[in-house]
C-alpha cells in the first residue's frame, strides 16, 4: 500500500509532538501530502456569564489555539510537500474519521495520551476509537514523558 495522503491528528498535548514528528517524517520520506487536523472540542469550552465570556468568544479563542498549534507544528517540521489544515468542531474521534474520509487520506497518524484505568474509562480514548472505527490504517505513537 502506498501512502499518498497522511492525516496527522494533533492537539495541545505533549503526545502530539511525537505524532507530528513521526507523521511529518513519514510524509517527507514517502513524498506524501499532509493533512493536519486539530479538532475544536466545544464540550471543553469555557463559558462564564460572570466573567463575561460568551460562547462566541470562547469559540474564537479555541479556534485561535487550534490554528496556533497547527502553525507551530508546521514550523517545526517544515520541508515536506503540500499541507492542508483542518480545524473542525465536534467530537475528536468522529471528526478525524470524517475528515480522513472526505480528504481521502491513506493513513492517520496520532499519539496516545497513555491514560489507563479509571481515567481512560472516564475520559474515553480517541485513539482506541480510531483503531476500531477508522476505514484506513492508523499509526499510533506511544505516549512518553520525553517527546
Amino acid at each position: 500500500m502506498k501512502f499518498k495522503k497522511i492525516l496527522i491528528a494533533v492537539d495541545d498535548s505533549a503526545c502530539s509532538i511525537k505524532a507530528a514528528k513521526a507523521g511529518f517524517g513519514l510524509a517527507h520520506n514517502l513524498k506524501a501530502d499532509i493533512g493536519i487536523i486539530y479538532v475544536v472540542n466545544r464540550s471543553k469550552e469555557v463559558v462564564s456569564a460572570d466573567l463575561g465570556i460568551t460562547p462566541e468568544q470562547s469559540k474564537v479563542v479555541m479556534l485561535g489555539e487550534a490554528e496556533t498549534t497547527i502553525q507551530q507544528f508546521i514550523k517545526m517540521y517544515d520541508g515536506v510537500g503540500r499541507i492542508t489544515r483542518f480545524t473542525p468542531e465536534g467530537s475528536p474521534a468522529e471528526e478525524i474519521i470524517n475528515i480522513a474520509r472526505e480528504w481521502e487520506a491513506d493513513l492517520i497518524v496520532m499519539g496516545s495520551h497513555g491514560r489507563s484505568g479509571l481515567s481512560r474509562l472516564m475520559m474515553g480514548s480517541t485513539t482506541e476509537y480510531m483503531i476500531r472505527h477508522a476505514e484506513i490504517p492508523v499509526m499510533v505513537t506511544p505516549w512518553d514523558s520525553n517527546p
